[in-house]
């Protein structure tokens, strides 16, 4: 410690010891990999037997590794050309979720990639808008 009572850090290892190598396991991780070696489909069966027999855990943890996270959705939406157009397209897709074709969750996800390409095309408008009233300028304005 220092005077100040606070725990100086300096290297983790001695000079000359780089620590484990990258991508080496610990002993705990080489010990069971050894264990189960060759137990993985006797204990797979029995995961899916607790499974059907009614362990709600067992099904969830199952399930999370075999279903996918997210699913493509075919949402047809409107053209968006102009900023304005992302009220439509959020109707569309609020409209989705009442009827319950999309989830919330994926609501919020649309929602949020409508909006973030209705600000680039407001960006994009800006700086067309810009371009225009610098060309008018002949070029007057110093961009620094």
């Amino acid at each position: 410690m220092s005077s100040s009572g606070e725990e100086v850090r300096g290297r983790p290892f001695a000079n000359g010891n780089s620590g484990r190598p990258k991508g080496s396991k610990n002993r705990s991780t080489v010990l069971a990999s050894a264990l189960l070696d060759g137990e993985q489909e006797a204990l797979l069966r029995k995961a899916i037997e607790e499974a059907k027999a009614g362990n709600i855990s067992m099904l969830k943890f199952l399930l999370s590794r075999v279903l996918p996270r997210d699913r493509q959705l075919k949402i047809e939406l409107p053209p968006m050309v102009f900023a304005d157009d992302a009220v439509e397209a959020l109707g569309t897709v609020t409209q989705r979720l009442a009827e319950g074709t999309i989830s919330a969750t994926e609501a919020a996800a649309l929602a949020t990639l409508i909006n973030a390409y209705s600000r680039a095309i407001e960006v994009e408008d800006v700086v067309a808008r810009l371009n225009v009233l610098e060309a008018k300028l002949g070029g007057e304005i110093d961009h620094n």
